[in-house]
């Protein structure tokens, strides 16, 4: 029986971005499938998360990420431009947010696709791998076609119905909250939550306990 997970994910987030590729790594090897679910960045859900937050967690999340990055071997570079339009000095997050509301529905779109992993990795890779203007031209399209889908395609489905993926984000925050957290990267097995990209060793280890096998 193929074990299955719930993935909560966020295209601001650079742990979301770092530990997709062992998530893919994880479902290439063993018979367990990821239900991805994408969610809205902390800096959307919460006002004024970011005028509260302790001054000295930014410039540790910075060196933390590239030590990350460099550990496993991904390019990494904050994105230019940031997926959420915000006043960083003065931690403000306008109503206006012009990139991630489209990248979230598209998660959900191309989720819905049965390619929600390889769109996450490919999309967070141009974001966040030092890819200058993501949001221009052909580098979404051509992210998307990596990952086995049409960005068209899912950019129409998305504008046939705005309400009914907005609704699909709504309920999986809902249901990340249920499952005892609120951050991302978040795994979630049997209800038990793994917050954080360095929790996929634990993960595997409890799908272990329920009878998780190698493919082939």
């Amino acid at each position: 029986m193929t074990l299955e997970y719930d993935l909560f994910w966020s295209f601001r987030s650079p742990y979301s971005y770092l530990v997709t590729p062992r998530l893919m790594e994880l479902e290439r090897d063993y018979d367990v499938r990821c239900n991805v679910r994408p969610v809205y960045p902390i800096a959307v859900r919460l006002k004024g998360f970011f005028k509260q937050v302790n001054p000295l967690w930014p410039p540790y999340l910075m060196k933390d990420t590239v030590r990350i990055a460099e550990m496993e071997g991904l390019p990494f570079r904050w994105p230019s431009p940031d997926p959420i339009v915000m006043d960083m000095a003065k931690g403000e997050v306008p109503e206006e947010q012009p990139y991630i509301h489209r990248l979230t529905r598209l998660g959900i779109a191309a989720a819905e696709k049965g390619k929600g992993l390889p769109f996450l990795r490919e999309v967070g890779g141009v974001i966040f791998g030092g890819t200058r203007n993501w949001h221009e031209g052909d580098h979404l399209k051509d992210a998307a076609a990596r990952a086995g889908l049409d960005l068209a395609e899912l950019d129409r489905a998305i504008e046939a119905d705005p309400a009914r993926f907005e609704a699909v984000i709504t309920a999986n925050e809902a249901a990340q909250k249920a499952a005892g957290h609120w951050g991302v990267p978040l795994m979630v097995f049997e209800g038990e939550p793994f917050f954080g990209q360095d929790r996929v060793d634990h993960l595997t280890w409890r799908l272990g306990k329920h009878g998780l096998k190698k493919r082939g």
